[in-house]
């Protein structure tokens, strides 16, 4: 089971999420927005009030909305990792 640990927006319906294993994923959203807790997220506006939620380890918007983690991990794009090293965070474009 995965887990997200960060995101950020990415344009468009696209976020960038670093999963709990450090691999960063580009997720597009836009032909998953199917149903009426996700038709408030077609507003480009509202889609970018995500936050991330630790508690249940996911992305959710103000409406409740939200998405599981292997979902988001599955039909991502993955485009690297994140990287510590000596306390500094740096993203890395390493592909496996």
């Amino acid at each position: 089971m995965h887990y997200v640990q960060e995101a950020s927006y990415a344009g468009g319906y696209k976020l960038r999420i670093r999963f709990e294993n450090a691999e960063v994923r580009i997720v597009d959203l836009s032909g998953h927005l199917d149903g009426p807790v996700f038709e408030p997220l077609k507003d480009l506006a509202f889609f970018k009030r995500f936050t991330v939620n630790h508690d249940i380890d996911t992305v959710v918007w103000p409406n409740d909305a939200d998405l599981s983690p292997d979902f988001l991990y599955e039909v991502g794009e993955k485009v690297g990792e994140m990287e510590e090293t000596a306390g500094d965070e740096r993203w890395t474009k390493r592909m496996r």
